[in-house]
């Protein structure tokens, strides 16, 4: 498997995203919608000290310094980043205005552009790329204002217009931002895309699994089943009058429910973790003299013929091909009035053919398969790439033929 997994089923452990982990705390964040204190809190004091070292070192861009209203105008912008989360789009709306606010009292720049960086990449992140945008273009429109016009209006006294490279500047960092922030946001699309694939494909690999585990079910416990009912009914016929006879139909019913018992257990053995080896080797075609005695138990002759030299099957094949040849005689027992049946094996070149035959006829409503039996003989051949045909003859008996190829059907 590509991911880790559930050793059940197959599926993807919670949180199984690919996303880096930093992507998948901020979408737990955002997905609990709650306030984001510690980022908000270090922003602010990051922007709160580095403005303050700004001053301290009298830095050109220094206008005013800074007093009581222009610490509270340094800390409006990070309590805006506070909705981000929640309401991304007010809170971007209210950094950019707090930041052109403070920026038009003249106090000095320092880090104060930090919370407007936060706030974009926030907003383009959760969707909201228009009012990114928008929010961008009026923040380097108001500065733009705020350095070539209204300078002459707002403090300090004598201020001078700002060179037009310093606008070039912002804008180009404003770009960056919008950039970047669309990066990840395409990088979060991609993440979601290939996450929704991994766990479309676990879910398709767990059904798989659910769909292999019922009809192995289903084919054990259809022929045991099939087997102890035809010679459960043979001893209470002759319970009182042969004994020796029911004694040999109990005798079968022993035989055949303790084979059950060992298939059921090792299909449930298929449940346990990844890695473990069965406790027993997968039935296959060197099984049907077994299968052949249990049919001959219930009453009916088989014959077994083989044609071509025999080849090595690969396991998959090699265990659909007995359980096909299981449910057909199964179904000869339940639904045929004939008491022989006749299996030819064909060993061909590129595939392995069976040919299942009865002379019939059939007996009750549902005669020829028309339950989960052939359903799930259809379902096996056609997942190896093989096919499965059947239907009744001409002279009343029934005929299954299988197409089997030797070589499995590669899985995308």
């Amino acid at each position: 498997m590509d991911e880790k997994a559930s050793p059940t089923c197959g599926l993807p452990f919670p949180g199984d995203t690919g996303e880096p982990p930093w992507a998948r705390i901020w979408e737990r964040r955002r997905a609990a919608a709650g306030l984001p204190w510690p980022s908000t809190l270090l922003v602010a004091l990051f922007v709160v000290v580095g403005t303050g070292f700004a001053e301290a070192k009298g830095h050109p861009e220094i206008r005013e310094q800074l007093d009581a209203l222009g610490r509270t105008l340094l800390v409006v912008p990070p309590v805006f980043l506070l909705l981000r989360l929640r309401w991304p789009v007010p809170a971007l709306i209210g950094t950019t205005a707090a930041t052109l606010f403070y920026l038009g009292a003249g106090y000095p720049y320092g880090p104060v552009l930090l919370p407007m960086v936060v706030a974009v990449f926030s907003a383009v992140v959760a969707g909201h790329r228009r009012a990114a945008w928008w929010a961008a273009g009026v923040f380097w429109t108001g500065h733009v204002l705020l350095s070539h016009w209204l300078y002459a209006y707002l403090p300090p006294d004598g201020d001078s217009a700002a060179p037009w490279a310093k606008e070039l500047v912002v804008a180009a960092w404003m770009a960056v931002v919008l950039a970047g922030s669309e990066l990840l946001r395409v990088r979060r699309v991609e993440w979601a895309r290939a996450a929704a694939e991994r766990a479309a494909a676990a879910r398709r690999r767990a059904d798989e699994e659910r769909l292999l585990i019922a009809r192995e079910l289903h084919d054990v416990l259809a022929h045991s089943l099939s087997v102890i009912h035809v010679q459960a009914g043979v001893g209470l016929a002759l319970l009182d009058r042969d004994t020796e006879q029911a004694r040999t139909a109990l005798t079968a019913i022993k035989a055949a429910s303790k084979e059950a018992l060992g298939e059921v257990r090792q299909v449930l053995d298929s449940l346990r973790a990844p890695g473990d080896a069965p406790r027993a080797p997968a039935p296959g075609l060197d099984r049907l003299p077994e299968l052949v005695d249990q049919a001959a138990s219930a009453g009916l002759a088989v014959t077994v013929d083989r044609a071509g030299p025999p080849a090595a099957l690969p396991p998959g094949t090699d265990l659909a091909a007995f359980r096909i040849v299981q449910e057909a005689l199964t179904n000869v027992v339940r639904h045929s009035g004939s008491r022989t049946a006749a299996v030819r094996i064909s060993y061909e070149t590129a595939r392995l053919s069976l040919r299942i035959d009865d002379a019939g006829p059939a007996t009750g409503s549902d005669a020829g398969g028309s339950g989960n039996g052939l359903a799930g003989m259809r379902e096996r051949a056609a997942g190896l790439g093989g096919t499965i045909e059947a239907g009744h003859r001409p002279d009343g008996g029934f005929t299954v033929l299988a197409r089997l190829p030797l070589k499995p059907k590669e899985t995308p």
